[in-house]
Formats: C-alpha cells, structure tokens, sequence
C-alpha cells in the first residue's frame, strides 16, 4: 500500500518513505511509528497501542515513544511546535491530521510487489460442517500473522486487510495486486471421524504457482499441540523456501540489475556451501546490498557471516582480522535493527571464535527468545551449550532445531552437534554414529570430517577413523589438531583430552 500526502510517500510494502520521489532513510523503529500512524489515521493512537505495535510490548520509557515521535517529524520536517503531519492529543496519543491519498499495490515496475518479500495470509477454508473446532479457520492465521511479524526481513500484511480481501472470490494474483505482496499464506481445516487435518501452501501471487506446500493431521483433542506444530513448521519452512524462491528469481536478473534484497537473497545461496569460491561470490553480494541500503541491517549480518566463515574454515592466516570485521558488520546490523534474530546469530557467533562460549551463548539466547522457531539459531545454541559441557540442554535443542528444519542448509553442522552431545557423555558409539551421518550429509565442510575421524577413534573403530582423516588430508592437508580445537573450543577438559588423544593417534 502506498500513501501519498503533500510532498511525500510512503510505501509499505517496500517500507520507504519518500520525498519528491526520493528516498529518506529512516529507522525501523521510527518507519514502523509512522507507517502505524499513517494507515491509522482516521483515529488516535494511544501511547500503549504504539508500545505494543512498534516495541512488540516490552517496557519503554516514555522518552523512548518521544525520540521516535521526533525522528519521525523530523523526517517529514514537522516539529513539536507546529505539528503539521504528527499532533499530540494530550493523555490519549497521537494522530497523523494531513490528508492521505491511498494507492493499491507498489511502486515496482510494471504492477509488481516490491522487492522486498511481502506476504498475506488468508482466513483458512473450513471444510465440514460447522463445529467448535472452525474457529481454528480463523484463529491459526491470525497466530500465524503475529509470529510471521517476527521475521524482521518480511514484510506482513495487517489482518484487518488480508482477512478482508481473503474472505471474496479474490484470485491470488488479484489479492497480490491489490495487497502489494509476492506471497499468499492460505490453508484449509477439515475434522473427519474425530481427526483434524489441516493443509497449508504457500503461493507467489505472480504467477500462482505453489512454492511450498504441508499437511499437518491429528485428533481433535490434539488441537492445541497441532497448532504449535503447525506454527513452528510454517515459520521455519517459510524462512527457508522465501529466500531460496527470491534467489532462483534473482539469478534471472542480470547482475548490474539486482536491487539491494535480491543481492542479499543471493548471497545466502552462496555464504552455506562453505568453500573459498562460494564464500568470496556471497562477501560481492552482500556488499552490493550494502552499498545499494546503507541501512540493510541483513546485509550487514551476511558480511559478519562471510568473514565469520573466512576465520572458522581457516581461508586466511590473518584470523585477528576477520574476527574484528565479524564483530564489526554484527553490531552495525543490531544498530539498524536490534531485533532481527539472524543479526544477533551473526553476533552470537562471532564469539566462537575467540573460544567465548559464555557471551556466544547470551546472543544466541537473544536471538531464539526474538524468534522462538528460528531454526538455526537454536541449532548454534546447542552446539554451543554441547561444547561448554551443557550436553542434555545441548541434545534438546539440537534435536528440535532438525524437527523444524529438516532440509536446512546447515542440517549436516545439526547433526555434527548432535555427535558432540555424545562425546561429552562419552557415549562413544553414539557421537560416532551422529558424526558419520553429518559428514556424509550434502554440504557438509572439511571440518566435518574431521569430528567423524575423531568420533571413529574414541569408538575403536581403526579403519573408520583412518578413511575420514584421509579424506580430511585430500581436502586440506594444511588442517591440524590446534584447528579443530580453534573452530571447536571444547570447555569440559575430559572432553578436550579424549579428542586430543584421539586426533593424535591419526596423526594430527
């Protein structure tokens, strides 16, 4: 949706506000107030409706609502005094007063969502005859729409818009048109012989085609544990299938062409394969979506993820460096956005490398309590509570982590996890079982292999052990005993001394 008032625009679906046509760049936080103000402005919003929407409800000082009421004047050239666009309605709120004309879809070329990914999600079909259990029609999208909100790099149409287009004859391109989104959320419920079955797709409104699709079925008296299974899988799976989408769209574009989210969307199909090659094409990426939006608090999180790479996988002696510019590009993304959950990954893990389990952990912590479903950011806390001795916690989280994303691009790196769980308790065969699965698994780097020689070893398994730190050698003849315990800072010094001895006996 875009709304034009006097000299400006603001644009929802690609979260810009421009003046004159051109483009004023704005906090989150400071976009997020007056995009609320804006699309409400037949009414006050009260200060608590501004906490809940912009702050997702956490406590904030009053001069904190009065710093982003300023900013956002100031962009508009609006003050305190004159309140032209933005007026103070004293112990009520505040209400934009300038008159708005409201345009259907986007700015981008030819009628298309913005490049940003945008997203709708429709009232789900019931299908049956009517029962307690239809009000889940409604009530698991409007969840949906709430925890989809936490996906800081998606944008989420309001309920009151989607559920309003979502309840007509609307085909899908039609809803994208006039929404302004790429994607459809939309499902159907049905309760047969006591059992619930619900189905969910995900649509490009472009050209209504299916990009991904799950089925989800259990009895009815299970309905509340169908929901959050429903929820956890469908925020995962679109956290995945939407940027891995946005990038087979993206490589169709010639290179000069690819706008700051397309680059990005790119470089994540790069920065996973972890090799020299893949890694230096993913650093040109994320630094043209950098240069594009200064502001691209993503972007910024994929260069500390580049140089995070460079420093673990060893591509360079100067490690010092690496590990500064990791930390660099991770705290200039929490300065554009705070509560992005892959920025305060990319921070977490920039504490790996220094061997600083206790503040890796912390970030780590942040991040899956910002997003609760976020994948891999439970995945790097359990490696991190496995390698600080914490095994039990460590097994629990990585085994929910491989529940919600079974075709991660860092599955292999779950299952590595999952073997160092076993190595603390020396379950010997179990940590060589978890281990020989990882470093078989697609993707699965060089270092891989070594945790599968290593946990070969401490099961006695001679021949096994050998094979893996021969294929470690033809890989990387550089790699040593002092590497594996630079990328793996094992806490726990009956851990550390058993894979010591272990690496030694192959050699290393």
């Amino acid at each position: 949706m875009i709304y034009q008032f006097g000299p400006f625009e603001l644009d929802s679906a690609t979260m810009e506000l421009r003046a004159d046509g051109e483009c004023r760049s704005l906090e989150p936080q400071v976009f997020a107030l007056l995009a609320l103000l804006v699309e409400n402005h037949v009414r006050v919003v009260s200060k608590d409706e501004i906490i809940e929407k912009v702050w997702d409800g956490r406590t904030i000082s009053d001069a904190a609502v009065a710093s982003r009421v300023k900013s956002a004047r100031h962009a508009l050239g609006d003050d305190g005094q004159s309140q032209r666009f933005i007026r103070t309605i004293h112990s009520r709120g505040f209400r934009f007063i300038a008159d708005i004309h409201t345009l259907h879809g986007s700015s981008a070329a030819g009628g298309e969502p913005a490049s940003r990914p945008s997203l709708a999600v429709l009232p789900f079909h019931w299908e049956g005859a009517p029962a307690l259990h239809e009000t889940l029609a409604s009530g698991l999208p409007d969840e949906l729409i709430t925890e989809l909100s936490r996906l800081r790099w998606l944008f989420v149409t309001a309920r009151g818009s989607s559920f309003r287009v979502g309840t007509g004859d609307c085909r899908y391109g039609e809803v994208g048109r006039l929404l302004g989104v790429r994607y459809c959320l939309c499902g159907a419920l049905e309760v047969s012989n006591r059992r619930l079955t619900v189905t969910v797709k995900l649509v490009d409104t472009l050209d209504e085609g299916i990009v991904w699709a799950d089925r989800f079925s259990g009895g009815v008296d299970d309905v509340h544990s169908i929901r959050e299974q429903i929820c956890g899988r469908v925020l995962t799976a679109l956290d995945l299938r939407i940027p891995m989408h946005e990038a087979s769209r993206a490589r169709l574009a010639a290179p000069e062409d690819l706008d700051a989210w397309s680059a990005y969307h790119l470089g994540l199909q790069h920065i996973y394969r972890f090799n020299r090659t893949d890694n230096l094409a993913a650093a040109h990426l994320f630094q043209r979506a950098v240069t594009l939006d200064p502001c691209f608090a993503r972007a910024h999180a994929g260069l500390s993820f580049v140089h995070f790479q460079t420093a673990f996988m060893r591509y360079t002696a100067d490690l010092p460096s690496q590990i500064r510019q990791a930390r660099h590009h991770a705290e200039r993304g929490l300065e554009l956005d705070p509560l992005d959950p892959f920025v305060n990954f990319t921070m977490g893990r920039s504490y790996w490398l220094e061997g600083d389990l206790d503040s890796s952990l912390s970030w780590l912590e942040r991040a899956t309590s910002i997003s609760p479903h976020y994948a891999q950011g439970i995945y790097a806390r359990a490696w991190t509570e496995a390698l600080a001795g914490h095994a039990r916690e460590g097994r629990t989280h990585v085994d929910l982590a491989m529940q919600l994303s079974p075709i991660d691009p860092l599955y292999y790196a779950m299952l590595g996890t999952r073997a160092f769980t076993h190595m603390v308790l020396e379950e010997d065969t179990e940590a060589a079982y978890w281990a020989e699965r990882g470093a078989r698994s697609s993707g699965a780097h060089v270092l891989m292999a070594m945790i599968a020689a290593a946990a070969h070893s401490l099961n006695g398994d001679a021949e096994r052990a050998a094979r893996w730190a021969a294929n470690v050698r033809e890989r990387n003849s550089a790699l040593g005993r002092e590497d594996f315990f630079r990328a793996f800072p094992m806490k726990p010094h009956a851990m550390r001394a058993r894979a010591a001895q272990a690496l030694r006996n192959l050699g290393y």
